[in-house]
């Protein structure tokens, strides 16, 4: 292997160090070594990836490395290899920077928590699920890679397990994501069945061998994968829910990395896409639908991360509408600026509950911008950006979507992403007001011990705001900056996104986008900061949209009645057949009467109970004695596997001597 290749490698391998060395020896020694090891080891390989991208601007070619063959039989071979190409640097950049800075501020934020090794295993161990799923070179390593973060997503919702709420949404989004993964692996078997094998290069390259139907038929699997990954209607409620685990999760999980995979897939596959124009479709509208659908939500909603949580579904739409339409750079764009917005309004929002002791209640703060200065600022900053206000990031990534869906005659689509923006605007703003301005609405206990965090907490978010300034430009001027052409190659199939219009429209455009900001920014400092019983009111003149959406459109209850429930109701009544029928049954025959069609004598009856029962048993004891068998213990199964390589060996020593015939040695 040459130093590229060492270097590649190395991503991935370190935080897989730290989780071994954290997961299993952590109990050992002090928590300071412990977070060492993990922020220094996510550190290493934001290094590695700064390398490997350098490398790939000078040569310009997409590289493919093998770490070693894993899986070869028939058609199938199945290499642990990694891509290298624009795209993936790109992603390498993003889930290894700010993956490193949410590590720095979760030191502060966890310290002194009781499971504070846990923690940082379980975030080493999503960078390594994450990586794979950036890195892999075929479908298999990005399943891998998916199943890891969804893993991950799990342990880290349900970090405080001794909270029903924590452990109810943890299962909720393991449960949800599988729904998604199911479409996603029949996606995997199809591409399988039609190009015989599962590599990226091999399958894009062949791709217009395959019919429209069937090209049609993997998008739309692809499609129902995505749609749970990255939380869009109609499997978007795990979302808000998984706010339950801790801040940096929020971060790190929820908004800068796991739920855009879903969008990296459907870009990275993007030549199916294009042969298949109405699952191209599906994903633009269920893209636009979302992205409005989330942010009326946000409208209402009183907990500081329940906002920015539907902000996350609402901002995962506008790049699913970008995908859909062919902006499949300018989606990418939007991903990059929104994860450094979002993980700055994530941990602002963490030093603002830090600051408050927990509370996450907007209705319970007000005038902290004096008490909490630098969390204002650097919360103000990501409000502006995320709002698309002039020259921030958000400006520019989301005006490009918009731009592209007008010019190219997706007039409906355009006028939900715009109403989205205004909404986006509004919610945000009211948020900012409601969170740091105005007279303060916390009680006693809380308002004298409100202070600012410290700076281990406060040092990634000035980084972080820094990029949600200036994270914008490498795509500017729109279609022809430095960020357009590095991601051509890999994007250059769709045509760069169907028509582009002249310098005058897309200014007029840009004109009206940062119109919509304006307005929505005004509307919310007219309500919470000019005249604040004003929103009071107006909720009050609406009561009956107003509750419609503080319940979410009562969707989680709807959801509840026609799949949870029913289920429960199923499970019930196969306890109820067990308990009545299968042990009645043992029991009448067991107890039966003295006369007509009861056993005979005393000695038959319980002979014949005694023989139901045995059955019984014994299937419990076989149970257990095989149970012993999965003991959790890796050098356990190891002298498994050994003993039975052994005998294996040992068989076809004997047949190759004669003195086994074949039949006997395979049996």
């Amino acid at each position: 292997m040459n130093v590229f290749d060492v270097l590649v490698v190395l991503i991935p391998l370190f935080p897989l160090t730290a989780v071994l060395l954290n997961g299993l020896l952590g109990h050992r020694y002090s928590h300071d070594l412990a977070h060492r090891l993990a922020w220094g080891s996510v550190g290493l390989s934001f290094l590695c990836s700064i390398a490997v991208f350098v490398n790939t601007i000078q040569t310009g070619q997409a590289r493919e490395v093998i770490a070693y063959k894993w899986i070869f039989g028939g058609d199938l071979t199945i290499n642990l290899a990694f891509l290298i190409d624009p795209l993936s640097c790109i992603m390498l950049l993003i889930v290894t920077g700010v993956g490193f800075l949410i590590h720095l501020y979760s030191v502060g934020y966890m310290h002194g928590e009781e499971g504070f090794t846990r923690f940082f295993t379980y975030m080493n161990l999503f960078m390594v699920s994450m990586l794979l799923l950036v890195m892999g070179n075929n479908y298999v390593v990005l399943f891998i890679g998916w199943e890891g973060v969804g893993l991950c997503s799990y342990l880290l919702i349900g970090y405080y397990f001794d909270r029903v709420s924590a452990a109810k949404a943890a299962t909720k989004a393991f449960v949800v994501n599988r729904i998604g993964d199911a479409g996603f692996l029949i996606a995997i078997f199809l591409v399988f069945v039609n190009f015989k094998t599962l590599d990226y290069t091999q399958v894009l390259a062949n791709v217009s061998h395959l019919s429209s139907e069937m090209a049609t038929a993997i998008a739309l699997c692809l499609l129902i994968g995505a749609v749970g990954k990255s939380a869009q209607l109609p499997l978007y409620t795990w979302l808000p829910d998984a706010m339950e685990g801790p801040t940096p999760v929020s971060a790190l999980i929820h908004a800068a990395t796991m739920v855009t995979a879903g969008v990296y897939m459907i870009v990275r596959n993007h030549a199916i896409y294009d042969m298949a124009p109405m699952a191209m479709t599906a994903v633009a509208w269920i893209g636009g639908i979302t992205a409005l659908f989330a942010a009326t939500i946000g409208l209402v909603q009183t907990d500081i991360k329940r906002v920015l949580a539907y902000s996350t579904v609402s901002q995962l739409g506008y790049m699913f509408l970008a995908c859909g339409i062919g902006a499949y750079t300018a989606a990418i764009f939007h991903l990059m600026t929104h994860a450094f917005f979002k993980a700055l309004l994530f941990l602002s929002a963490g030093s603002v509950i830090h600051a408050l002791s927990g509370e996450q209640d907007i209705r319970k703060m007000g005038g902290l911008k004096d008490r909490i200065p630098l969390t204002h600022a650097l919360f103000l900053i990501g409000t502006l950006a995320i709002a698309g206000i002039f020259p921030l990031s958000g400006f520019w990534s989301k005006d490009e979507i918009l731009a592209h869906a007008f010019i190219n005659h997706q007039y409906v689509l355009y006028g939900m992403g715009a109403v989205g923006a205004f909404l986006t605007a509004f919610y945000m703003f009211r948020l900012t007001y409601l969170t740091f301005y105005g007279h303060s609405r916390m009680d006693h206990h809380t308002a004298q011990h409100v202070h600012e965090s410290p700076s281990i907490m406060i040092g990634p978010l000035v980084a972080l705001s820094v990029l949600a300034v200036i994270g914008g430009f490498p795509g500017v001027p729109p279609e022809s900056g430095w960020f357009h052409a590095f991601l051509h190659p890999v994007t250059a199939a769709a045509g760069a996104g169907g028509e582009h219009g002249g310098a005058g429209i897309v200014l007029m455009l840009m004109s009206i986008a940062t119109v919509i900001a304006l307005l929505g920014w005004g509307l919310a400092h007219y309500l919470y900061a000019v005249r604040a019983e004003a929103a009071p009111e107006l909720a009050g003149r609406f009561p009956a949209i107003y509750t419609t959406l503080l319940h979410k459109y009562y969707v989680d209850e709807l959801y509840d009645f026609l799949f949870v429930e029913p289920t429960k109701q199923l499970g019930r009544v196969w306890d109820w057949f067990d308990r009545t029928v299968i042990d009645g049954i043992v029991r009448v025959v067991g107890h039966g009467t003295e006369s007509g069609a009861a056993a005979s004598t005393w000695v038959e009856k319980h002979v014949i109970y005694a023989g139901l029962n045995v059955i019984g048993y014994g299937n419990h004891l076989i149970a257990r004695s095989w149970r012993r068998l999965q003991s959790g213990m890796v050098h356990h199964y190891a002298a498994i596997i050994v003993a039975g390589l052994f005998i294996l060996v040992h068989l076809i020593l004997l047949w190759w001597s004669g003195a086994l015939p074949m039949g006997l040695a395979l049996k």
